[in-house]
């Protein structure tokens, strides 16, 4: 199994369609283990392979602060960090998705190694720049 992070192909296509309304729809952010099988084929959140342990419900959180901005040509989408607490799981990654829209993914992260909580597990989204922003539409 693994997680390959990615904007999913199918929210591609969606944003085309104007299936989502990223600004009003409720967005969440789950998390899963290594096991899990994540990918840009990834079309809904599912629970296999979701992190579980004391702190963490399936389904994950909403994502507050969600605003979009423009830079030059390029549309960024930010996220405040996500906090649980208390917290003892062990995450590999995460799926953004749209529960507002059926539950369907947008982005996959990948952690890139096992993260261990002991007492607080926080998802800290990085800068909201052109370089840097999670999610970019260039």
């Amino acid at each position: 199994m693994a997680l390959t992070q990615t904007l999913v192909t199918s929210f591609k296509k969606e944003s085309w369609q104007a299936v989502h309304n990223l600004e009003t729809d409720v967005l969440k952010i789950a998390l899963y283990t290594g096991a899990a099988s994540l990918n840009a084929g990834t079309t809904v959140y599912t629970v296999t392979g979701e992190t579980s342990g004391t702190g963490y419900t399936a389904g994950g959180k909403t994502l507050t602060g969600v605003t979009l901005t423009t830079d030059g040509t390029t549309v960024l989408l930010d996220f405040s960090d996500v906090v649980w607490t208390p917290a003892a799981f062990t995450a590999r990654g995460a799926l953004i998705y749209n529960s507002s829209k059926s539950n369907k993914a947008i982005a996959v992260l990948d952690f890139g190694a096992d993260k261990t909580a002991v007492n607080t597990f926080t998802v800290q989204m990085p800068a909201n720049t052109v370089s840097t922003a999670l999610i970019r539409f260039v």
